[in-house]
């Protein structure tokens, strides 16, 4: 924006010196560079103030995401990326669970070792008929 040469520079000079003076040039240049140095140390404070905001507005969000984090319920998080159905739910709910562990059996040396467990036959699936059984039945075929 501004692009300055050299020679833009001493003509800038050589006009200050002539509308200043070669008295008052030193002055005058001293009270610029206070002024240039009051700019630039206001330009960095708003920068720190701008940079201070944007790390407050991070830490704000990143507190925001702890809390969410603290609230979530991970029983049921687990539970709905494991079995999202609920289907495995239904059916460990539907099969009979043993209540207690089975008795223990003494032998007469003195061993003990678990009862054998007998579990209840399962029960045997449905019978289908066959599709041609009918003609199998009447002994006649198409």
């Amino acid at each position: 924006m501004f692009d300055l040469a050299w020679s833009h520079i001493l003509l800038i000079g050589v006009v200050a010196l002539l509308v200043i003076g070669p008295k008052d040039l030193p002055r005058a240049l001293r009270t610029l560079g206070v002024w240039v140095g009051r700019a630039r140390a206001i330009a960095r404070e708003f920068q720190n103030n701008l940079d201070q905001m944007i790390r407050e507005a991070e830490l704000e969000e990143m507190r925001k995401q702890v809390e969410k984090a603290a609230t979530l319920d991970l029983d049921q998080t687990i539970e709905k990326a494991v079995d999202p159905g609920g289907e495995l739910k239904r059916t460990l709910a539907a099969s009979p669970v043993p209540e207690k562990a089975p008795p223990l059996e003494t032998k007469p040396g003195g061993e003990t070792k678990a009862a054998p467990e007998t579990l209840p036959a399962p029960p045997a699936p449905p019978e289908t008929p066959a599709a041609d059984a009918p003609a199998a039945a009447s002994g006649t075929r198409d």
